[in-house]
């Protein structure tokens, strides 16, 4: 999962995207990267790291103009070398950016196609670049001159036939000003804000509403299915809607556990959906546990709060925080390696023994992948003095990988995997284990907006919505996303991080700083 921005602004916008970036954190730590345009040219600053550390003063000076766009990052396709940080960039025609949020189901078909028919060079191996490239050929074959809004389009639903799987895409055009996209399944989110200044109209697209609201941007809508925005420098904005009809289907899952709650994706309030979504867990566990002897409801922060507080009202029990969380430990659920995922665990939560002491607990957590994380806080629940410890998930069980941008693990190594209920819950060591119905998750979700009636799915019910993923593409993805393939790729990275700081961590142009 990442995140993306862009801005076109009568004022320098290096401030505002660095700003954005930082509320979008949660969707990716392992790169940061900005580029502006403006008279001094075209200038950019990426690399590995959270975006507190990846953009110092002296970087920001630098990221003068008006317009700009900027990307933070954990590795779906690709590895994590800092040549890999987005955005990405090729010089012709125009001279083009592009950060990505997504994953192509097709990239090794188009990886070849580029090289062999386009004759385009690819230097990662991130599905990015690739997007990257489709998009600046279609958009040469199409232009001889300043690019027309109707060329723009073109180009754009070139890409939708040629590209397959989940993304949403900011690119900047050299000169020109900057283009949005939204897959046709409109999987992955993209929303448009927009705001009216002394000097005329500015616009901004950004993964989620959250973004626009910390700089002050009207959230005006969502980017439909296989929509194009495009914004010229002088705050000029098309917009053109995808020619074929469109199946949409947004992803579930930023519902469960990537968006913030405070953003409004698709129409849907994330906050309400959780909200909701705790009202059916507790509707589940009335009827599966109906003589429950359920002393005290704690939260795995932070995402479950939201849910947890309606599961304990609607059960008529207390709510309570049992674990203090370290915020200066990312994310389990995207650390690179099993024994990494592990040790943080402990370093992350840590238990108020007074809470869990002599009770019979229900632990609530938004979903369970691997399952490690699972075991060890019900492990930290019963050291702290739990008599029992229950433990209920928001979501349904996970048992098939995400294809389309949401890097998690191996069909193998996701715990519910070929595995039933009862299973699981010996395998992380609870008493007793409740998962959320997937028809109650949709309901949760769909509420507000019935124009939305269907949901990527897949992660819980195999179904995969674009229709191209079989068999074969699955068993590849297994191959490259086992722990045992990712650490190969780190050591790898290793070996070639010096010179990654050099060609990345340099100041000036778009093909450094």
């Amino acid at each position: 999962m990442c995140g993306i921005v862009g801005i076109v602004s009568h004022s320098p916008v290096n401030q505002s995207i660095y700003d954005a970036l930082t509320v979008l954190q949660h969707r990716g730590q392992d790169a940061a990267g900005i580029v502006t345009w403006g008279e001094d040219g075209l200038r950019q600053r990426k690399s590995n790291g959270l975006v507190r550390d990846v953009f110092r003063h002296r970087h920001m000076l630098r990221l003068s103009g008006n317009v700009g766009i900027g990307h933070i990052r954990y590795p779906t396709a690709g590895g994590s070398r800092a040549s890999e940080a987005q955005p990405f960039y090729v010089n012709s025609p125009y001279g083009i950016c592009l950060g990505h949020n997504g994953n192509l189901t097709n990239y090794d078909e188009l990886a070849e196609l580029l090289s062999k028919e386009d004759r385009r060079h690819l230097s990662t191996g991130s599905d990015s670049e690739v997007l990257l490239n489709v998009f600046a050929h279609e958009l040469q074959n199409r232009v001889n001159g300043k690019p027309t809004p109707d060329q723009v389009w073109a180009a754009v639903e070139a890409v939708h036939e040629r590209c397959k799987g989940g993304y949403a895409v900011v690119a900047l055009i050299v000169g020109i000003g900057i283009v949005a996209f939204r897959d046709p399944n409109g999987i992955r989110p993209l929303v448009l804000g927009g705001r009216t200044t002394d000097k005329g109209n500015e616009y901004m697209v950004a993964s989620e509403s959250v973004a626009l609201d910390v700089l002050q941007f009207e959230r005006l809508r969502d980017v439909k299915p296989g929509e194009t925005v495009f914004i010229e420098n002088d705050g000029t904005l098309h917009t053109r809607e995808h020619h074929d009809a469109v199946r949409h289907t947004p992803c579930i899952f930023e519902f469960v556990y990537f968006a913030r709650p405070d953003s409004i994706l698709d129409n849907l309030s994330v906050y309400k959906t959780r909200l909701r979504m705790g009202e059916q867990l507790a509707g589940k566990i009335v009827r599966d546990f109906p003589d429950h002897d359920i002393d005290v409801v704690i939260p795995i922060p932070d995402t479950s709060r939201t849910s947890a507080v309606q599961v304990a009202h609607h059960l008529g029990t207390k709510y309570r925080e049992g674990f203090i969380k370290n915020r200066y430990i990312g994310r389990t659920f995207i650390m690179p390696g099993q024994a990494e995922r592990s040790k943080s665990v402990r370093q992350k939560l840590n238990a108020i023994d007074l809470e869990f002491r002599g009770k019979n607990v229900l632990l609530v957590d938004d979903s369970i992948v691997r399952g490690t994380t699972s075991r060890q806080i019900i492990r930290l629940a019963r050291e702290a003095g739990a008599k029992k410890v229950y433990f209920a998930s928001a979501a349904p069980p996970v048992r098939y990988p995400n294809v389309y941008g949401i890097d998690m693990p191996a069909a193998s190594e996701l715990i519910a995997n070929g595995r039933s209920i009862e299973e699981i819950q010996e395998l992380i060591g609870a008493d007793r284990l409740i998962y959320q119905d997937l028809h109650g998750l949709v309901r949760s979700v769909r509420h507000d907006n019935s124009h939305i009636t269907e949901f990527d799915t897949s992660c819980f019910s195999g179904e995969y919505v674009t229709g191209d993923v079989t068999e074969e593409y699955l068993d590849e993805v297994e191959r490259r996303r086992n722990d045992a393939a990712k650490q190969q790729r780190e050591a790898r990275r290793m070996g070639y991080e010096a010179t990654d700081a050099s060609d990345a961590n340099s100041a000036g142009t778009a093909v450094g700083m």
